[in-house]
């Protein structure tokens, strides 16, 4: 064997423990495109039941706001009428129980000064 045998002997040991090394990682990493691939499929499998469950709750949502939406209307309209129910009510019959309470409070003052 000369030495050119040698040295090419050496040069493919060294060829063959390169493949190995890089051997490892690559089936590594072909057993993670596995379970990516694996896990991507079961996400896509939970997300469609996941995606119609949230199509019926904002469904229902909305169907809930347009109730509480008519029922504030209803209350706005409520509040208006009693603001002005009190507005008239005050008007008329404020003003006079107020010189009714000023006349009752003139007349307790007088009779406790007599006293």
């Amino acid at each position: 064997m000369s030495g050119g045998d040698i040295a090419a002997l050496i040069a493919a040991g060294a060829f063959a423990l390169l493949v190995l090394f890089i051997a490892v990682p690559l089936l590594k990493l072909g057993r993670v495109l596995d379970e990516t691939r694996e896990s991507i499929r079961d996400l896509n499998n939970s997300v469609a039941p996941l995606l119609t469950e949230l199509t019926d709750t904002v469904t229902e949502a909305n169907k809930q706001l347009a109730r509480v939406d008519v029922i504030t209307e209803n209350v706005a309209e409520v509040s208006a009428n009693i603001s002005s129910l009190v507005a008239v009510f005050s008007s008329t019959v404020g003003s006079p129980l107020v010189k009714l309470a000023g006349l009752a409070q003139g007349l307790r003052s007088n009779l406790t000064k007599k006293k």
